[in-house]
């Protein structure tokens, strides 16, 4: 091979090298979640029994919201066991109100809003690391005008002497680093996985946002279910004390008699004042969620009837896809995995291709003159020959990150089926406990007809008839308390399932490195 042909073959190797390149840095693969392959179902997935939400025979509304019909068993989830939930979650409750209350959530949450400027803002980030895949033109074209000193020294001639000149200078300035060794296409992975965990942030928070909502919506049906009770138990017990009143101006009964129906009465009517304290508070967190003033919003009086959905909860093999807070977190991950690419790379020399030109002339007429043009080109290679150990610490950092980043992993999805296992426990639970709460109701209401009967007749005191009504305000109170519980625990347990959100709805890689138009970014009056 003669000295052409070699110079020739460096030339080519060495374009091919400034073009393409290779990257340094271990390739990313995303570690298992879990020890083992997950179950094949969920430990606390119910049985083949009906939903305990139905009214048993003859119970009126307002004493069997989300009881149990007798013999019901546990509640049932949705067939097929591998359904999931799809966009809406929130219509599967079947409630026109709280849909259309999800609806404005979704476009007035200023939360939500923040969470998206943020992704906005990281893909923006994207297009940053993009760039220095290009070199940089700079220019800066310049004027001056110079006098000499009328004082040089001897050496200097003397038409050199107070001479005055002018200087016009239009200078191009380019200079191009080639990413020899993958840095800047590790920084452009590493912000495009950051659009990516943004992204999944914003569909974590949204799904929140969502799911307080409807928790705060069912707590405040919950209230009022209760003033209800406390409405018929205020009606009930004022019969009592006129009865009672009757009794005594007849010379019947006795004074501490309507003593005691008074006070019995009296405590009912200021702990259902007290209800609106929670109520009030309720619908002031509704206001906020959906973006409006508090002062002038407020939502109707209605009592909690909501029957307790069929919930499709799908197989554990499938939260790894459908939960937004573990596709983040998985991001995460691959994010710092690109950091040690980038960190890696400060070990190889970095070369920069470099080039000036322009024109310049004393006269302005002639600075666009082809004999006015100046130039110089060259390359450069800068290499750290000795940084203490400064480079090799900051690979480790990295690795170390990775590793953390790891353990948060395997714990977010610990997590998840800590929590879907939590939910799905609380509802079955919660549904036979209301049964069984609508029978020591039941019970109560007839020690309350007996010890009335036995009061009017003699036999007893007034007083065991306050101790049975007491008992049976109690009973009632939990029944409907239990179904507000049972009402948010399967939104936390669709929550907990990552609601309508999959992975296949995390935006690629190429999606979030879509040059943003104009009207993508605006400032917000």
């Amino acid at each position: 091979m003669n000295r052409n042909e070699l110079r020739a073959a460096v030339t080519t190797a060495l374009a091919g090298l400034v073009l393409t390149g290779c990257q340094v840095g271990p390739k990313y693969q995303k570690p298992p979640a879990l020890a083992q392959a997950p179950p094949v179902a969920y430990k606390e997935t119910p049985g083949s029994a009906q939903p305990a939400n139905a009214m048993s025979a003859g119970a009126t509304a307002s004493d069997t919201t989300g009881a149990q019909a007798a013999g019901a068993g546990e509640w049932k989830v949705a067939q097929p066991q591998d359904a999931m939930l799809k966009g809406k979650w929130w219509q599967i409750y079947g409630d026109d109100e709280l849909n259309a209350l999800e609806d404005k959530l979704n476009i007035d949450n200023q939360t939500i809003k923040q969470y998206f400027a943020n992704f906005m803002e990281a893909r923006t980030l994207v297009a940053q690391a993009r760039s220095q895949l290009y070199p940089t033109v700079t220019t800066g074209p310049s004027y001056s005008r110079t006098q000499t000193s009328g004082h040089v020294g001897s050496a200097a001639p003397s038409a050199a002497v107070g001479k005055q000149a002018n200087l016009f200078d239009m200078p191009v300035d380019a200079s191009w680093v080639p990413d020899l060794w993958g840095k800047v296409r590790n920084q452009i992975r590493e912000q495009q996985y950051n659009a990516q965990l943004s992204a999944a942030d914003l569909e974590n928070e949204r799904l929140t946002e969502q799911a307080t909502l409807a928790m705060t919506f069912f707590e405040i049906r919950g209230q009022d279910a209760l003033v209800d009770v406390f409405n018929q138990t205020i009606a009930q017990d004022q019969k009592s004390l006129d009865y009672t009143r009757a009794q005594y101006e007849t010379g019947v009964g006795d004074e501490i008699s309507v003593v005691e129906a008074e006070n019995t009465l009296q405590n009912a009517q200021a702990a259902a004042t007290n209800l609106g304290v929670a109520r009030a508070q309720y619908e002031h967190a509704i206001a906020m969620l959906i973006g409006t003033d508090p002062s002038s919003f407020s939502i109707p009086v209605k009592a909690l009837n909501a029957v307790l959905p069929a919930v499709p909860i799908g197989v554990p093999s499938q939260l790894l896809e459908r939960r937004p807070d573990i596709a983040a977190s998985e991001r995460t991950m691959a994010s710092t995995n690109a950091q040690i690419g980038v960190a890696t790379a400060a070990f190889y020399p970095t070369l920069t291709l470099s080039a000036d030109g322009g024109f310049e002339s004393s006269v302005f007429g002639h600075l666009l003159d082809w004999s006015s043009r100046f130039w110089s080109v060259g390359p450069s290679m800068s290499e750290t020959i000795f940084d203490a150990g400064l480079r090799r610490a900051a690979v480790n950092q990295y690795i170390e990150v990775y590793n953390a980043n790891v353990a948060a992993y395997r714990q977010t999805v610990l997590i998840a089926f800590q929590q879907v296992e939590d939910y799905l426990a609380a509802v079955r639970i919660l549904s036979q406990q209301i049964l069984l709460q609508q029978q020591a109701m039941q019970t109560a209401q007839h020690v309350v007809d007996l010890e009335m009967a036995r009061y009017q007749t003699g036999v007893d005191p007034y007083i065991d008839v306050v101790t049975a009504q007491n008992t049976l305000l109690s009973d009632r109170q939990t029944l409907t308390s239990l179904h507000t519980e049972e009402m948010t625990a399967s939104v936390q347990l669709i929550e907990a399932l990552g609601g309508g959100w999959d992975s296949t709805q995390l935006p690629t890689p190429e999606q979030v490195s879509k040059k943003l138009t104009t009207g993508d970014v605006t400032i917000q009056r």
